[in-house]
């Protein structure tokens, strides 16, 4: 499986490449942090919701360490997903660890 760290994705992001972000934790988690301009598909749906999913960009796939967001590809993979999808390595913790410590950590 394809990873990406965060300080790779924020510097992506800055030069402007076009890609989107799925964040599959669950609402409780989202309330607490998020990346800017992802979309929230928690894991439980992300198989039947995953028409929301452009496989036309490239898509990288966090959750707040990376196991989950790594099941979710597995799972978008053997459901026939045509897209490139890449898990964010350390999740939303590896993001406040090394891109912007002001986002919150539980």
């Amino acid at each position: 499986m394809e990873e990406i760290t965060s300080t790779e994705l924020k510097q992506r992001l800055d030069n402007g490449d076009d890609i989107q972000i799925v964040d599959v934790r669950e609402d409780s988690e989202l309330a607490i942090s998020r990346l800017p301009n992802s979309i929230h598909i928690p894991l439980a749906q992300v198989l039947s919701r995953m028409n929301e999913i452009d496989p036309t960009r490239e898509t990288v796939v966090h959750c707040k360490m990376g196991g989950r967001s790594a099941r979710a590809i597995d799972a978008l993979q053997r459901s026939g997903f045509t897209g490139k999808l890449i898990n964010l390595k350390g999740g939303i913790i590896g993001w406040s660890n090394e891109v912007d410590p002001t986002v919150a950590k539980y």
